[in-house]
């Protein structure tokens, strides 16, 4: 399986696209200055105690205050509670736990209310992005994920990923954590770490020390609902988690993230640092490699199939449905079940790539075409498994009901991607009249007038549909070509497949649109 990285940076943010084999399978969008990341910590201040929802609202900053729940707190929420008044008391002023006496571990059906007060100071994490209405899903069970390994404070457990099946795998990657994990500390080792070396994980154990070393620093000082510790850009973290020897291709358009992931890859993999390219191309990186056709084709209400056959998505408030139909699939009459069974296997395989695509959570409920045979619907049901074993958020898939329903929860922790493809028609508001084309450049000239004259910018660029672009800059004394001699600067033309006929938009030299 060959995989790329695709990112693409905006003045809005950072898009990046995971293909496998030239497929689509993951986007992640990035905001500019997102400040709730997975994994961020904060020094939260509780703003309410609810004991009819076991639950408190604390403040970290956000619009909305954030949840936690008596659950998220973790067992030793008491010693993370004592540190941080020791540490802003200036009582304890070791970097480390070494001399830390822990707390005992709360019960875990206890009552909120007997651990947290108004106004406490708590540091918190964030285990959930703000999604909809809703503000930050909080923890107070703090950990630090690095490649191969997770750093647990207030804890001595060494916890091993259940995908390391080997036993002599097991017993060797717990020694080497044991021999250098710090006191007061606990350590899950991570499926990535299997046959790694011991200077890989120690390496990466030492990072992730230093880290916490920042946080310790940072404690005293940081004012309540800012941040304390930050997680690394989406960029870097996807790289960490997925980054193997599949990867043939990391291609970013922009310098300064190019250097950031270079800088990392050298980190983490030498030997994959030349698999990190600069892109410099004249059209749009995403419209290069073809990825912005597999959005516009993956993202609608309909998916179709290579087959024939086809997919309906359709969200509500409380699931997501997918529809699986045969299209026009040409297919044996004569022999229904099989072909039932080809057209599920087909959609299965899309199905799964469409929920990490999307990054659908919640619950799912898909409806295969009814299959009679018991072994078929088996068979089914173990393809899908096997497909959505490539998906790193955590799900669980229910067997085929007597009607044919498949149920699947997912994980959810950052807002769902949702890109809409049909959408009212910017050229003409709707109303199915769009103004004259012959008119179009009459209304270039007169904003570029307007830009180039009245707001004084140089080195802009007019961004144009294909056929626009073409009739600019082709033929002898091009309009381009007079445009240069009106104003006595180049305006450079740049076609974008994405536009409608008669869209256009005018970018700045630091290439940010100029509001007209």
């Amino acid at each position: 399986m060959v995989k790329e990285l695709i990112i693409n940076s905006t003045p809005s943010g950072v898009t990046i696209a995971l293909l496998q084999d030239k497929q689509l399978v993951e986007l992640n969008k990035e905001q500019i200055n997102n400040s709730y990341a997975v994994g961020d910590i904060y020094m939260g201040r509780i703003k309410k105690i609810m004991p009819g929802l076991n639950a408190a609202f604390v403040d970290v900053g956000y619009e909305k205050d954030a949840f936690l729940h008596y659950l998220d707190l973790g067992p030793q929420v008491q010693s993370l509670l004592k540190l941080t008044k020791q540490v802003r008391g200036n009582s304890y002023k070791d970097r480390l736990l070494d001399h830390f006496k822990k707390e005992t571990d709360i019960d875990k059906g206890g009552k909120i209310s007997t651990i947290l007060t108004k106004n406490q100071l708590l540091p918190v994490q964030i285990a959930k992005e703000p999604i909809s209405t809703k503000g930050p899903r909080l923890s107070s069970d703090l950990s630090i994920a690095g490649r191969f390994v997770v750093l647990v404070p207030f804890s001595d457990v060494i916890s091993i990923s259940k995908k390391i099946r080997s036993n002599t795998e097991r017993t060797r990657l717990k020694k080497i954590v044991e021999g250098i994990k710090p006191s007061n500390f606990g350590v899950i080792i991570r499926t990535v770490s299997e046959h790694k070396g011991v200077a890989e994980i120690q390496k990466d154990l030492l990072d992730l020390i230093s880290k916490w070393e920042t946080f310790m620093k940072k404690l005293p000082h940081t004012d309540p609902s800012k941040r304390i510790l930050g997680e690394m850009g989406r960029a870097s973290t996807i790289l960490r988690d997925i980054l193997n020897d599949d990867f043939t291709h990391i291609h970013i358009n922009d310098p300064a993230i190019y250097e950031e992931v270079k800088s990392y890859v050298h980190e983490i993999s030498p030997e994959l640092e030349k698999i990190v390219k600069l892109y410099k191309g004249k059209e749009p990186i995403f419209e290069h490699f073809g990825i912005e056709k597999q959005i516009k084709g993956s993202f609608g209400r309909t998916v179709n199939l290579a087959g024939g056959a086809y997919l309906v998505v359709e969200h509500t408030e409380a699931l997501h449905v997918i529809d699986v139909n045969s299209g026009n699939r040409n297919a044996s009459p004569e022999n229904q079940e099989e072909n039932a069974f080809m057209v599920n296997k087909e959609a299965a395989k899309e199905i799964a790539r469409q929920l990490r695509l999307r990054d659908m959570g919640g619950i799912v409920v898909v409806d295969f075409i009814d299959m009679h045979k018991a072994p078929n619907r088996k068979d089914l049901f173990d393809y899908l498994k096997a497909e959505m074993n490539l998906d790193r958020a955590k799900h669980t898939i229910l067997p085929p009901s007597k009607f044919g329903l498949v149920q699947i929860t997912r994980q959810r922790v950052r807002p769902e991607m949702n890109i809409v493809t049909n959408e009212k028609c910017s050229s003409c508001d709707g109303t199915g009249e769009i103004k004259a084309s012959i008119v179009l450049l009459d209304d270039i000239v007169a904003n570029l007038d307007y830009v180039l004259n009245e707001q004084a910018e140089k080195g802009i660029t007019l961004c144009v549909h294909p056929y626009v672009e073409a009739f600019i800059t082709k033929g002898l004394v091009s309009l381009q070509m007079k445009w240069f001699f009106k104003y006595g600067q180049w305006v450079k033309v740049k076609p974008i497949a994405a536009y409608h006929l008669t869209e256009f938009h005018f970018l700045s030299s630091k290439e940010e649109e100029i509001k007209l």
